[in-house]
């Protein structure tokens, strides 16, 4: 079945209520959609007249996934203190962190870490002066979950 939106209706809008007029006197652009997908009539208003229906529909059919990694990125890129407040330093600064972030990650998965990706690059940076094999350092076992230690532990379950 063909799961592409399909353009009901594209038209110029004017809002007319009273107060609303008044606070955007601007046209408005309404697009009414097909949704194959859920069976449904959709309706959008923008105020981007440059652009398609279709692009205006997959904008909007996408923006939960922009959503969503708006907040990975602000649950992950840890950003304290920008380079600069300029565009390009602010998207350099976020690229940099995107970067070193993705980098983690593929270290992780390629060495199969048991540590999350914020424990391996915790784990790098506060070992980046010591002499240590990267493998070394991200796949080595907590010495406190080391099943061959020779301690006489009671059991809860023992006689006394």
């Amino acid at each position: 079945p063909d799961t592409t939106p399909s353009i009901i209706e594209d038209s110029r809008i004017r809002v007319t209520g009273y107060k609303s007029c008044k606070l955007y006197p601007e046209d408005m652009r309404f697009v009414r959609v097909y949704d194959p997908d859920n069976d449904a009539i959709v309706d959008f208003i923008s105020n981007n007249f440059e652009v398609s229906a279709l692009e205006i529909t997959n904008l909007y059919r996408h923006r939960w996934d922009i959503e969503v990694f708006f907040k990975w990125i602000k649950q992950n890129i840890v950003v304290k203190n920008l380079w600069g407040f300029s565009e390009n330093a602010v998207k350099v600064h976020l690229w940099t962190a995107i970067i070193s972030y993705l980098t983690v990650a593929r270290i992780k998965a390629d060495y199969n870490s048991c540590y999350s990706i914020a424990e391996v690059a915790t784990l790098i940076r506060i070992s980046a002066l010591e002499r240590i094999e990267l493998r070394q350092l991200i796949t080595k076992q907590d010495p406190s979950t080391n099943s061959d230690q020779n301690v006489k532990e009671l059991s809860l379950f023992d006689d006394f």
